[in-house]
């Protein structure tokens, strides 16, 4: 009997693809079965009960196409569902599956691009009020000095197809000036939300060139080729045929008008209930 599955790859909407894309190129040969929960986007401004309800019934739902192993792609749901779901669910639910994040992995080597040891984070409104970046990072990198900026303008900018327009570089501009004023050492940025990198043009233009600026799915990519190296228990459980599926709960031609622009190509997707 075949017991093996996709890796399972959550967001709440579509910017996961970003992440997912950048795992896709560093681990090809794997299977990955994608989940956004359109239906209930944006996740950055509710609650974090319902932040956690919602990621619990994708995480459930991916646990029943037979996934092993999920990745949390987004921010909002690292940040406010993930250590309770790990800590309290999944001993009863399902002991022998693992739900990882990437606030971990981000905070597990950001200090190593700082020369300054101040380091910018740049997000949603939800992941900043969380501090789960500043406290993450305290654990790997006490000595670092953590400067949080909320961008609540960034994500409706992608997600109109603006974040190529001139009039994007004025919000651009905006929240990366109130990061810089909180502190003129900072050298290191991390872009902690999955629509932020479409912005990168735009934010490199505006910071000095001295300025490092980390997109989140290289750094997810590499820790997860890492974390199924030291663990091929979890890793002969995840399938390698190459494949992608893409599944939404909400219309699928509203998810796949998208799709080219954070995965770098077209896709068809599929309704779900979760």
């Amino acid at each position: 009997m075949n017991n093996k599955a996709p890796i399972g790859i959550f967001d709440s909407g579509i910017g996961g693809l970003t992440v997912m894309k950048d795992i896709v190129e560093h681990l090809p040969s794997y299977d990955y079965l994608y989940l956004g929960d359109s239906a209930r986007t944006p996740y950055g401004n509710r609650s974090f009960e319902s932040i956690y309800q919602f990621t619990l019934q994708c995480v459930k739902f991916l646990f029943k196409q037979n996934c092993s192993l999920i990745i949390l792609a987004c921010n909002t749901a690292s940040a406010k569902a993930l250590r309770t779901i790990q800590q309290r669910d999944l001993p009863t639910i399902a002991p022998e599956k693992r739900v990882l994040g990437v606030i971990r992995p981000t905070a597990e080597v950001i200090g190593l691009h700082s020369d300054t040891g101040h380091v910018g984070v740049l997000g949603t409104s939800g992941t900043v009020q969380s501090g789960s970046y500043e406290i993450e990072i305290a654990q790997q990198f006490p000595n670092l000095s953590i400067y949080q900026q909320a961008c609540p303008m960034w994500v409706p900018l992608v997600e109109n197809h603006e974040h190529n327009a001139p009039g994007a570089d004025y919000f651009v501009t905006k929240y990366l000036d109130q990061l810089q004023q909180q502190s003129p050492a900072i050298d290191t940025l991390l872009l902690a939300c999955t629509h932020y990198p479409l912005l990168l043009p735009k934010i490199r233009h505006t910071l000095d060139s001295n300025i490092s600026v980390l997109s989140q799915g290289p750094i997810v990519a590499a820790s997860l080729e890492d974390y199924l190296q030291r663990h091929p228990e979890i890793d002969e459980k995840c399938s390698t045929n190459g494949t992608h599926r893409f599944l939404t709960t909400d219309a699928p031609e509203l998810f796949d008008q998208h799709t080219s622009t954070f995965f770098g190509q077209t896709v068809e997707s599929e309704f779900v209930k979760v």
